[in-house]
């Protein structure tokens, strides 16, 4: 029996070998590579569609400097999108619940977005920290506070993917519960919940995709600010 609700968070391991690295290498097994054919097949030609779309919509405000990064950011959707909904599974296992990956993919991202405006042009990049009119006496006050804030920005996007997939895991592991020991008692109540795990079953897919796409999308607002 599980002792604490947040031990299915832990990494599982097989003699010793942490499966974190199975888990993150699988999503990529699961699509189909284009073929050198005119037509593909429906499932070839939906995932193309939806690429494209994603793309135009996420780099249509940014500068054609930026548009270099379109497959990282898809590859990237993609990846955590479908770690996220694969993690919904039985007996599955959610990397991304674990705040060292997505602190991992968050941290290098942003600062690569952060270098980019320092070298390419580094009077813009820097005029963020200090707003046009600003009064003298809170010129130095409004500069850390910026300063703060563009280094608080991956630590919300690890924060942010992480707190959501595990509030909304442990809610279905409680809900779950509570299913199973009403079962017997009373019958009428846990089917009432049972929809009620259901409906939050389909919220959690619906937040799985929306969290991998909000990431994506506020690493492409910090490349805009810096292209």
């Amino acid at each position: 029996m599980t002792v604490s609700l947040f031990d299915q968070f832990m990494s599982p391991t097989l003699m010793g070998i942490p499966l974190i690295a199975l888990a993150i290498a699988l999503p990529w097994m699961l699509f189909p590579t284009p073929t050198s054919r005119w037509l593909n097949n429906r499932l070839l030609s939906l995932q193309g569609w939806f690429m494209n779309r994603f793309v135009s919509q996420l780099l249509m405000p940014i500068n054609l400097g930026g548009h270099k990064w379109a497959l990282m950011f898809t590859s990237l959707m993609v990846f955590i999108i479908t770690i996220n909904m694969l993690g919904l599974l039985p007996y599955t296992y959610t990397p991304t619940t674990q705040l060292s990956l997505n602190l991992g993919l968050a941290v290098p991202l942003w600062l690569a977005t952060v270098i980019i405006g320092m070298r390419n042009q580094p009077t813009h990049a820097l005029g963020h920290l200090l707003p046009e009119g600003t009064p003298t006496l809170l010129i130095p006050v409004l500069i850390i506070i910026e300063t703060i804030s563009l280094f608080i920005r991956p630590l919300a996007l690890g924060v942010r993917l992480t707190a959501n997939l595990t509030a909304g895991h442990l809610l279905i592991q409680l809900i779950s519960t509570g299913v199973y020991v009403l079962m017997s008692l009373m019958p009428a109540v846990a089917l009432v919940t049972m929809v009620l795990l259901f409906l939050l079953t389909v919220l959690e897919v619906a937040v799985a995709m929306i969290q991998a796409y909000v990431f994506v999308l506020l690493l492409s607002l910090y490349l805009q600010e810096n292209v």
